[in-house]
């Protein structure tokens, strides 16, 4: 048996001693990494060897890796680093895993070359300055040797187990059969074609009805690909946190329903946000500040040991592993994403600009299968994800009490603030620049790279905690930095200008991502197959568009298992529920939604496009209505106000939930048979008209010729759909929607509505 491993990898598990330190320190972004590498290379000779790669063998075990230089005549083999600020605040042990990845190079390269002894250079090269720190020793082949061979054996044990359970783990899925003793209706059909996709090492774009059991439809045969296809990894990745309960459920329900997953050798990892996984929310991250951080990396490999006999692990489970061994939970699970089998987290760990999944994929040569729940969610998504705005007022907050080496590079960006004021002649309080002011990009750059020489010396110095407003500053000014260097067609450029206290002039300037396309498709093409789903995942153009998936990229709908029988479906033709109608239309509303209640008293979810028209609706609705039971979606709900609401449906209940088009309970909610009887949908969902949607319109229409529908129409009425679905779960379900707004009788909206929904023909 052959165990492989790179030498990166094997230096992660075996050279990592001491604290977590996760202060604050000024890192390049990967593109800078990259350029920073070739400007090294490119500085030696015509004899350098580049990107040198390197294999050896510890008895079964192969390790593999690519040095990144060496110079044949000097004997020299260097590892290159970039970096930014002060050399000296890197803590010494990420300095010792550099020297171990090029002690191990230096191992292999002996070997392979029969040196007897080599010149191992640490090279660092800061960013900013582009200048070179070299750090040399010479050593023995022998010594070398030495320690390669400690390395791979404290390895190797991990390897064998790991090799075990890959084994244990593909005979197991192999044989693994679907939960239920039958498919929902259209669940075979959706799970054929996820496999095929998963087999064929494609992307797939499938649209299939609430209710079908998507969730487990679609992770079903992505474990079945794992050991047929030779799969490494399934990322099953989510919009919001009851995504992430449901895929949990499902694993569960195929390891037989069992609390863990040791029956079915297969480990599971949820991924949560670092808020929300924090033990001391009050204490820095590093071992000086916070007791879970203290010795991390010593504590790590018992934690680990547990954590994979465990097997499954949701946010439960690993605070658990983690307390048990006076770990940090939220870096366990960063941790744990290297060695379990499914991981179960937000989008953004595989698609935003520092996702970990995608970094890990790529550093480990996995093949991954990537799920993507509720994909009518990652464009918006998407476009936030590549978007970064500063507004002055922050700034102006932090000149106030600026430390001293701050004020000069804060007063040159400011001024060159007050310039672009200047040039707007009109004093618009929106306008779309060419692209990144050239100067003011500047004077921020400047001012980036003083708060991050401030904060790690700060750091250094052991200044408890930075300034909150201020790394939260700077980290947003580092985030515009890095978007604006690679502007394009793909994004705006733009200012929101305002008034000021005594005449001061305010803006916010904003790098606002239009096609996240230009982003995601790398994402798209490092995964070997990825699976997106939802129940409004057409027309599949616009996704293939903005998503950037490739344009050969199939388009699939599963015939949806409910009939029309099961749903009526009513369209309000007589009111309009346009921003300059509202007013009129609270009383029909009201009464239209009093009318169907008596008719049928039960459970109804009444969604409309804000807070503020949902506030006017049931003031409208109680004042005539009173003994009709409503409750109320409200701003900035916390997730057990969200439970709350939802524990209101109940099967012998009554009275109407209001809530926000889009909102928390327009989608992923679950309220089968009685508990939810009915919904009412007053707004055609369409995005509010204002200047920058306006310009996102302009900018689409240039691009693929479909503005308004892109911008407006597709989004608004995949809202529509989503929160119609609420009604119908099951095909035992019966209930009505009423669509309120005379425009969904348009031909263009009906064609967007699901085909097995019957429309009123006459709109009554």
């Amino acid at each position: 048996m052959t165990l492989n491993v790179a030498v990166r990898t094997l230096c992660a598990f075996t050279a990592r001693r001491g604290d977590l330190d996760r202060r604050f320190t000024p890192a390049p972004s990967a593109q800078e990494g990259m350029a920073g590498h070739a400007l090294v290379t490119g500085r030696r000779g015509p004899d350098y060897q580049r990107e040198l790669p390197l294999e050896g063998r510890h008895g079964e075990l192969v390790v593999r890796g690519r040095a990144d230089g060496f110079d044949p005549a000097r004997r020299r083999l260097e590892e290159i680093k970039t970096h930014r600020g002060d050399l000296a605040l890197m803590p010494d042990n990420q300095r010792a895993l550099h020297w171990a990845q090029v002690k191990l190079y230096g191992a292999l390269l002996c070997r392979e070359r029969g040196h007897a002894e080599l010149t191992l250079a640490l090279v660092y090269l800061d960013i900013a300055t582009q200048r070179e720190t070299a750090l040399e020793a010479t050593f023995e082949a022998a010594e070398l040797e030495a320690f390669f061979a400690e390395h791979c054996a404290r390895f190797l044990a991990w390897a064998r187990q790991e090799a075990a359970h890959r084994v244990a783990r593909d005979a197991a899925l192999e044989a693994l059969g679907f939960p239920h003793a039958a498919f929902r209706p259209g669940q075979r059909e959706l799970a054929e074609a996820a496999y095929k996709a998963a087999a064929t090492g494609r992307a797939l774009l499938l649209e299939a009805p609430t209710g079908i059991g998507k969730t487990l439809g679609t992770l079903f045969p992505a474990l079945k690909a794992l050991p047929r296809r030779e799969l490494d990894r399934v990322f099953f990745l989510t919009a919001k946190t009851p995504g992430r309960r449901l895929a949990l459920d499902a694993l569960a329900t195929l390891a037989g329903d069992r609390a863990e997953t040791s029956a079915l050798p297969l480990r599971v990892l949820e991924l949560v946000a670092r808020d929300k996984a924090c033990e001391h929310p009050d204490k820095a991250c590093h071992g000086e500040a916070c007791p879970l951080a203290r010795g991390f990396y010593d504590r790590l490999p018992a934690a680990r040991a547990e954590a994979v006999a465990r097997g499954r692990l949701d946010r439960a489970a690993l605070r658990e592993v983690a307390l048990n061994h006076a770990l940090c939970p939220y870096y366990l699970g960063q941790e744990m994403a290297r060695w379990c089998d499914v991981v179960v987290g937000d989008y953004n760990y595989y698609f935003d600009a520092h996702a970990m999944l995608h970094a890990l994929a790529r550093e480990q040569e996995w093949r991954v299968a990537v799920l993507v729940d509720e994909a009518h969610n990652l464009v918006e998504r998407g476009r936030g994800m590549y978007t970064a705005a500063l507004d002055r007022s922050e700034l102006l907050a932090l000149k106030r009490h600026a430390p001293g080496a701050l004020r000069r590079p804060m007063e040159a960006l400011d001024r060159q603030w007050r310039a672009l004021h200047a040039e707007d002649e009109q004093d618009a309080a929106y306008r779309v620049l060419d692209g990144p002011p050239t100067k003011w990009l500047g004077a921020l750059q400047r001012l980036v790279q003083a708060i991050a020489d401030h904060l790690a010396e700060a750091s250094a110095a052991g200044t408890p905690m930075a300034d909150p407003a201020l790394l939260a500053f700077m980290l947003d000014a580092l985030q515009l930095v890095r978007l604006s260097e690679r502007f394009g067609a793909h994004s705006l450029f733009d200012c929101h200008e305002r008034p000021g206290r005594r005449g001061t002039r305010l803006s916010r300037l904003c790098c606002r991502n239009v096609l996240p396309a230009a982003f995601l498709a790398e994402r798209f093409a490092a995964a070997h197959a990825t699976v997106l789903f939802s129940a409004t995942l057409g027309p599949g153009a616009y996704y293939r568009d903005l998503l950037g998936l490739p344009a050969d990229t199939p388009w699939q709908a599963v015939p949806s298992p409910f009939s029309a029988a099961q749903l009526t479906v009513r369209r309000s033709a007589h009111i309009s529920t346009r921003y300059a109608d509202r007013p009129a239309s609270l009383t029909p509303i009201a009464t239209l939604m009093a009318e169907q209640y008596r008719a049928r008293p039960g459970n109804y979810l009444a969604f409309f496009s804000s807070h503020a028209y949902l506030e006017q609706v049931v003031e409208r609705f109680r004042e005539h209505h009173p003994e009709i039971p409503v409750w109320c979606q409200q701003r900035r709900m916390d997730e057990a106000a969200r439970q709350t609401f939802l524990d209101r449906f109940v099967a012998d209940g009554r009275g109407i939930g209001f809530a926000v088009l889009g909102g928390a309970f327009a989608e992923g909610v679950d309220l089968p048979g009685e508990r939810l009887i009915g919904a009412f949908v007053a707004t055609l969902g369409l995005p509010q008209v204002n200047p920058v949607t306006e310009q996102l319109r302009e900018r689409l229409a240039t691009l693929f010729g479909r503005g308004y529908d892109y911008a407006y129409l597709y989004p608004g009425v995949q809202k529509v759909v989503q929160a119609a679905g609420r009604v119908i779960r099951t095909p035992a379900d019966r209930g009505v929607v009423h669509l309120i707004d005379d425009r969904f009788r348009r031909r263009e909206v009906e064609q967007l509505l699901p085909a097995w929904w019957r429309l009123d023909p006459d709109g009554a």
